[in-house]
C-alpha cells in the first residue's frame, strides 16, 4: 500500500481554505511536493524561530526575571499545542471524520461543571493547593471517559457512534447542571467563575507544568506504540480487523489517550474547543502523506506555531488588548463552518 492510496481521500482538501487564514507559508508547503521529513523540518524551524522571538523580543528587564517568566508561558503554550493537536488527530482517526473534535465528548462542559461546583462549595477564593486541584480536575475527566468507554465499547460495530451520541448528551447534561448552579452564585463569584471558562495562558502555575509534562510524556509513549495500528485504522473497521488489528482494544486505548491529553490541556489552561480542528486540518493539508508518524508531529508543530505566534503578536503588536483563546476559537469556528459548507457541496 502506497501513500497515494489514501492521499486522494477528501481529508486532503478539507483544510484548503485555511492556508489563507494563517498566511501564505502553510499554503506554499501544501502546493509544493516535498518529502514529509522536509516539511517537518520547515515546520520545526518555524516553531523554533517563533519560540526564540517570543523569549527575546521586547525583553527590556533583567534576564533572570524575563527568562523564567516567559519560559513558563512558552512551556504552557507548547504543552497545550502538543496535547490538543495529538488528541484531535487521534480522535478524527478512530471516528473517521475530520470535522469532529474531542470536545463532542463533553470534556469542556464537564470542566465548566467542576469549576462551578468548586465555586459553589468553597467560594471564589478557596481553591486550595493548585496541584491537587489540577490532579482532581484531570482525574475527574479521565474517570468520566473511562467509565463511559467501559459502558459502551462492548456493543459491536455501532458502539463508536453510540459513544459519540452519549458524549453529546452528557455534554448537554453537564452544561445544564452548570447553568443551574451558576444561578445560585452572587454576581462577584459569577464574574470570577466566568474568567475560568476561557483558556488563559498568562496565569499558569509553574508547579503544574511538571505534572502536565509527565502526563504528556506518558501519553506520547502510548501514542508512539500505536502509530502503526493508527495507519491501519484509517482504512476502516472491517479492513483493520481483516489485517489483524484488535479493533476494540486499539479503539479503547486510543480513546483513553485522547481523554488523558484533553484532560491535561483543559485542567492546565482551560478549554480550547476549536484549536484542534484548526491545526489538524492544516496538518492534513501541508503533509504529503497520511502516515501518523508524520501527521502527528506536523499537527503539534502547526499548533505550536499558531499558539506561540499568536501570543507573540497579541503581546507585541496589540499589547494584550485581546485574548488568544478568543481569536483561536473564532478562527476554529470559522474553519468548522467552511468545512461543513464544503462537505455539503
Amino acid at each position: 500500500m502506497h501513500d497515494g492510496a489514501l492521499d486522494s481521500a477528501p481529508g486532503r482538501s478539507l483544510g484548503r481554505p485555511l492556508g489563507r487564514l494563517l498566511g501564505r507559508s502553510l499554503g506554499a508547503l501544501a502546493r509544493v511536493r516535498m518529502s514529509p521529513a522536509r516539511v517537518l523540518l520547515l515546520l520545526a524551524l518555524a516553531a523554533l524561530g517563533l519560540a526564540i522571538a517570543f523569549m527575546t523580543v521586547g525583553a527590556n528587564g533583567r534576564w533572570g526575571f524575563v527568562l523564567p517568566f516567559r519560559g513558563t508561558k512558552l512551556a504552557s503554550l507548547l504543552l497545550v499545542a502538543c496535547a490538543v493537536a495529538t488528541a484531535t488527530v487521534l480522535f478524527q482517526t478512530v471516528s473517521g471524520n475530520r470535522i469532529l473534535t474531542p470536545a463532542i465528548m463533553g470534556f469542556d462542559e464537564l470542566y465548566r461543571l467542576i469549576q462551578t461546583g468548586l465555586v459553589v462549595a468553597v467560594g471564589s477564593g478557596g481553591f486550595g493547593d493548585p496541584r491537587l486541584r489540577f490532579l482532581a480536575e484531570a482525574g475527574a475527566m479521565v474517570l468520566f471517559a473511562c467509565l463511559l468507554y467501559r459502558w459502551l465499547l462492548a456493543r459491536g460495530e455501532r458502539s463508536l457512534h453510540l459513544l459519540l451520541l452519549v458524549g453529546v448528551v452528557c455534554g448537554v447534561l453537564f452544561r445544564s447542571l452548570s447553568q443551574f448552579l451558576q444561578r445560585m452564585l452572587d454576581p462577584n463569584q459569577f464574574v470570577v467563575l466566568q474568567t475560568s471558562f476561557f483558556a488563559n495562558f498568562n496565569t499558569v502555575h509553574p508547579d503544574l507544568l511538571a505534572l502536565a509534562a509527565l502526563g504528556l510524556a506518558a501519553a506520547g509513549f502510548g501514542v508512539w506504540r500505536l502509530v502503526g495500528r493508527l495507519d491501519v485504522l484509517l482504512l476502516g473497521r472491517d479492513e483493520a480487523i481483516a489485517l489483524g488489528v484488535d479493533y476494540r482494544r486499539t479503539l479503547t486505548l486510543v480513546l483513553v489517550l485522547v481523554a488523558l491529553l484533553v484532560s491535561l490541556s483543559t485542567a492546565l489552561v482551560g478549554p480550547v474547543t476549536f484549536l484542534g480542528l484548526l491545526v489538524a486540518n492544516l496538518a492534513y493539508r501541508v503533509m504529503p502523506t497520511y502516515r501518523h508518524a508524520f501527521v502527528l508531529p506536523a499537527a503539534a508543530l502547526v499548533a505550536a506555531i499558531t499558539l506561540v505566534g499568536g501570543q507573540l503578536i497579541l503581546e507585541r503588536v496589540f499589547a494584550l488588548n485581546a485574548a488568544l483563546s478568543i481569536v483561536i476559537e473564532f478562527l476554529g469556528g470559522l474553519t468548522l463552518l467552511v468545512l461543513l459548507a464544503r462537505r455539503a457541496r
